[in-house]
């Protein structure tokens, strides 16, 4: 498996003529495995890893993962404290309320200024931007719209949520960091399972005999164990974040053609 994603990678790397990845490094599972993985592919010197705390909802454990991370495989590396840009949108939006009443609104900022800081950095070095999102997340639409969604290269789309784990304990990552409890940290206290209402467990199982066993929605339950309640909210968030896997929706142009062609008549 890492020989197929390191293949990927160098692949990707070259064929876009750039001279290397800028990730975003959280010390959580996905970003620490994405990271882990392009080092071992492409050498510490073409791996940027931009941590990226909001010290109001990030808690200091996780900064201090990141940059033991990026120490241990050797790379340089950036902290950027997001919280100054943030507290500038707070103050210049005349809708904003309170970190509460905008909570989401205001995690999924905080999700899309790390991902404009992330490009800032590409274009300044002509590197491109790795993505962290896994196959779970990917399709059940955990991920924010043009924030850690808005990548260019994404190894751990093909990768369920346990199968990342597995890889990263592979690759070396502490197993303090390969074990963590998933979290977008995008508000105080969030949890990525406390927040869907199930565990990754049971997601991945119900994806993986929808999808790759192609069994029926019936079917599903019967054959994981998994209640058909979950069944029902897993695949009901597939095919409602289906806007976030597609591509941006335009009208046909065949009839914008058509108008032309009678206009020069």
């Amino acid at each position: 498996m890492e020989a197929y994603l390191a293949s990927f990678l160098r692949g990707e790397l070259e064929s876009s003529g750039r001279k290397g990845y800028v990730v975003g490094l959280s010390g959580g599972l996905d970003s620490s495995t994405v990271y882990a993985l392009a080092v071992r592919a492409l050498g510490a010197e073409r791996v940027l890893p931009l941590i990226m705390p909001d010290p109001n909802v990030t808690p200091q454990a996780d900064v201090e993962d990141a940059v033991g991370l990026a120490r241990l495989y050797g790379t340089r590396y950036h902290v950027v404290n997001i919280a100054p840009i943030i507290e500038v949108f707070k103050g210049s939006l005349p809708v904003y309320e309170s970190e509460e009443a905008d909570r989401v609104a205001l995690g999924n900022l905080r999700a899309r200024v790390r991902m404009c800081i992330l490009y800032y950095y590409a274009n300044k070095l002509d590197y491109i931007v790795l993505g962290t999102g896994d196959r779970s997340e990917i399709l059940i639409g955990y991920f924010t719209k043009y924030g850690d969604g808005g990548v260019d290269v994404a190894p751990l789309a093909v990768l369920y949520k346990s199968q990342v784990r597995r890889l990263a304990l592979h690759l070396g990552v502490p197993e303090s960091i390969a074990l963590k409890p998933s979290s977008p940290r995008l508000w105080p206290g969030h949890e990525a399972e406390k927040e869907l209402g199930m565990s990754y467990d049971n997601i991945d199982l119900v994806l993986h005999a929808y999808f790759d066993l192609k069994l029926s929605r019936g079917e599903v339950s019967g054959a994981t164990g998994v209640p058909e309640s979950v069944v029902e909210r897993v695949l009901g968030m597939y095919e409602g974040s289906k806007h976030k896997r597609a591509w941006v929706k335009a009208p046909g142009v065949e009839p914008i053609v058509e108008m032309m062609v009678k206009a020069r008549a």
